[in-house]
Parts: structure tokens; C-alpha cells; sequence
């Protein structure tokens, strides 16, 4: 039976997040997704630009 009373509390917590969700405004979609893809920019060029300096580290340009 604990089984069961775990699935029974699952649905519960499920229903109770469900009913204090709501669906975004096109602004707060907006905002999010510059806000996304800059981090994504920003991760991209620091591993581009790492990638470039253990690269002439270890071909021997850089002393």
C-alpha cells in the first residue's frame, strides 16, 4: 500500500502546482527568450575563446 500513497501524494503535489501555473504573456516569453539566448551566446564565446588558448598553449605558440 505505500506504493499507492506515494502515486496518491504525486498526483496531489501534481494538481496543486497545475492550479498555480499560468500560461505566460507574449512579454515574459520575450523576456525569458533574449534572456536564454544570450546566456547561450555568452557560454558559446567563453568556450570558443578557452578552446583558442589551450590550443596555442599546447601547440607551443604561447610560452
Amino acid at each position: 500500500m505505500q506504493a499507492f500513497e506515494r502515486l496518491k501524494r504525486f498526483i496531489d503535489n501534481s494538481r496543486q502546482v497545475m492550479s498555480i501555473s499560468y500560461k505566460p504573456t507574449r512579454e515574459e516569453f520575450n523576456k525569458s527568450a533574449k534572456v536564454i539566448i544570450l546566456g547561450i551566446i555568452l557560454i558559446g564565446a567563453m568556450g570558443f575563446i578557452l578552446s583558442i588558448i589551450i590550443s596555442l598553449i599546447t601547440t607551443g605558440v604561447l610560452p
